[in-house]
């Protein structure tokens, strides 16, 4: 059953899952959202042995963890990295993922590694004038400047909150790190860094349509649901198959169940969100007059083409996100300033005949016998790029088309 749920990783080309399954690693974070999403994808891809230092962790997002891998060995200590000490209890891991914001614990966490040779996979958000965050992979051997742009100024622990969505951006990033590492592949060279203009804080009461609930619909939905918009509907015919567990965190016990309803189902429970569904196909006779924004996170080219003439004709926001196993992009529709739709963007007209797509209906056992690799990460990346790029929005700003390769220098 197990290999069952992680079919589509084992899929990528060099995969690994006997290292990530029996490798230790030690997570040390002081904000309770980001380290309980790190959790999660970690859970999610298979990662079965994880020490972790925290003062506190989110029960919600924990809960979600804890339910989807029931190998999962997690070891959890309430508190802070303050002293040589504590970091014995890391001695058989292979690797410290670094989630806080006080020097002390990056310093810590560093002697650490290049005392045992292990790696730091180290991870801050930014909450300065500007908003993003920077990641950086250190062994013994990686002693140099970049060092510097890692190690947090303040060097005790301070009570804060991250930005939600920029954690989930982060976690994802951080666990694609920890996992090239673990499996021997390069890791990258240089820090990674994301910067944007630091949003105004909203009261979100837009009525937004997520099309897709499989990997990306779940993690626009939880990246929603942790930033406040109270007001979703779901549009999904399909059903849960075993092998989109490794990647869509809300279904871990609800396989053959219809995807739209049990995420909804599980927004209206977990997160007191007034969520709704349609069991339907997204076509040309679909209303979205109700709607302000739409998230476009089908799998499929025809609807995708559909959405976008859809959102044109209709002079709605379409925010259209697609992934692969270690790439994918945002493209964004706004009425007000785009003069390209995102169909037009990706050139999908190239790629489907525009003749069938009037016709088309897709199968749902099409991904039963087309399986095409998919893993949690670069879903939560998009995913959280995706409602980042909303609240841009409603900020009255214009974002940026975000197109994100893993293994390219240039993540961004």
């Amino acid at each position: 059953m197990l290999n069952e749920r992680l079919d589509r990783q084992l899929r990528i080309e060099g995969w690994n899952q006997d290292a990530l399954e029996n490798s230790s690693v030690a997570v040390v974070g002081d904000e309770p959202i980001l380290t309980s999403l790190f959790l999660l994808a970690c859970s999610a891809l298979g990662l079965n042995k994880l020490t972790v230092i925290a003062p506190s962790l989110d029960s919600r997002i924990l809960d979600m963890a804890t339910s989807i891998n029931e190998d999962i060995d997690l070891t959890y200590l309430e508190g802070f990295l303050v002293h040589p000490a504590i970091s014995s209890f890391f001695s058989n891991c292979r690797a410290i993922v670094d989630l806080t914001t006080y020097g002390l614990a990056n310093k810590l966490s560093i002697n650490k590694a290049y005392t045992d040779n292990l790696a730091v996979i180290r991870g801050c958000v930014d909450i300065h004038d500007d908003e993003g965050f920077k990641t950086f992979t250190y062994f013994r051997g990686r002693e140099w400047q970049e060092l510097k742009k890692v190690v947090s100024t303040g060097q005790l622990p301070l009570t804060t909150r991250y930005d939600p969505v920029l954690s989930m951006i982060l976690s994802g990033i951080v666990l694609e790190e920890l996992a090239k590492y673990l499996m021997g592949h390069d890791t990258s060279e240089a820090v990674i860094t994301y910067r944007r203009k630091k949003l105004r804080d909203m009261l979100p009461e837009e009525n937004l349509c997520v099309v897709g609930a499989g990997a990306l619909g779940n993690f626009v939905a939880l990246g929603l649901a942790l930033t406040g918009f109270k007001n979703i509907t779901f549009m999904d015919p399909d059903i849960i198959e075993l092998t989109n567990l490794n990647r869509q965190v809300f279904f871990y016990d609800a396989v053959e169940k219809n995807k739209a309803e049990i995420l909804s189902t599980r927004l209206r429970e977990i997160f007191n969100i007034n969520a709704h569904y349609n069991v339907c196909y997204f076509d040309a006779e679909t209303d979205v007059s109700s709607f302000d924004i739409i998230f476009d996170c089908v799998d499929n080219f025809e609807t995708r083409i559909i959405l976008s003439e859809k959102c044109e004709e209709n002079q709605k926001i379409l925010i259209s996100g697609g992934s692969s196993a270690n790439a994918g992009q945002v493209v964004i529709y706004d009425p007000r300033f785009s003069r390209k739709s995102p169909a037009e963007i990706l050139g999908l007209y190239e790629i489907v005949d525009k003749r069938q797509v009037g016709n088309y209906k897709r199968s749902r056992e099409s991904c039963v016998y087309q399986p095409e690799p998919s893993v949690v990460t670069t879903n939560q990346i998009i995913g959280g790029f995706m409602v980042d790029s909303c609240r841009i929005l409603l900020s009255g700003e214009k974002p940026e088309n975000i197109f994100y390769a893993s293994d390219s220098p240039e993540k961004f």
